[in-house]
């Protein structure tokens, strides 16, 4: 399986003040901190290479990850410097740890898929990058894709169509030749540039029907903890 960048270095203004102290990644969900549940679900995935992009509090992070026992993967850290990156620059930073291809995976998100179907289709589908979407209809959050027939058509995160009924998932592939453009240590949004190659037809979709969990508000993080909960998700 394929290596996957975590992005993990934002301020999680949305969570204050639970995340004034600590960074999100660390925020505890049913008696686990969220990055390793992530971790452990990566591993499940047969995933064996992980590099964490880190900025605000990230010592914390891996204060927390390297304290882990039997984790079975190998991580490595990206970090942001003195001044946050943003998700594109902290990726594109992240890319001299990274292979040609790899996943990328938001730092608040719990994603129940099957990433082996998730490469498959990025192999088939010869674009620069993959995102995974979901058929939402503005239900956890607003809807920002507009996909049509297994075709992604658009991706806006912040102008979002009317007519876009499905939302990114929170999982991608993605080609580091992409990112290779921005230069180091420019800060920039990822979502800017998925809209840019959705514009221009060079990203590609994946339905999944599994809903996500996400931490990056309270209420998803309530949501988030009453699933795991649950006996089966513990």
């Amino acid at each position: 399986m394929l290596p996957v960048a975590i992005l993990a270095g934002g301020l999680a203004t949305r969570l204050h003040p639970a995340t004034e102290k600590i960074p999100k990644a660390i925020i505890d969900v049913a008696g686990t901190p969220f990055i390793v549940r992530q971790l452990k679900y990566l591993r499940s995935q047969r995933v064996k290479r992980v590099v964490i992009c880190i900025g605000h509090l990230g010592e914390m992070v891996k204060d927390v990850v390297d304290n882990i026992t039997n984790l079975e993967l190998e991580i490595t850290y990206s970090e942001d410097g003195p001044h946050l990156l943003g998700t594109g620059g902290a990726l594109r930073k992240a890319t001299s740890h990274l292979p040609e291809t790899f996943f990328v995976l938001y730092g608040d998100s719990y994603l129940p898929t099957d990433f082996s179907a998730v490469y498959e289709a990025y192999k088939l589908g010869r674009r620069s990058a993959l995102m995974t979407v979901l058929r939402n209809e503005n239900k956890w959050d607003k809807s920002n894709v507009l996909f049509v027939n297994g075709r992604l058509i658009e991706y806006d995160k912040n102008s979002p169509g009317a007519q876009m009924s499905h939302i990114d998932y929170g999982l991608s592939l993605i080609s580091s030749s992409v990112l290779e453009h921005s230069a180091l240590g420019h800060r920039f949004d990822l979502a800017d540039l998925y809209r840019e190659l959705s514009l221009r037809g060079d990203l590609a979709g994946f339905e999944v029907h599994t809903r996500f969990y996400e931490i990056g508000s309270h209420r998803g993080l309530e949501e988030t903890r009453r699933y795991f909960l649950t006996s089966e998700n513990l």
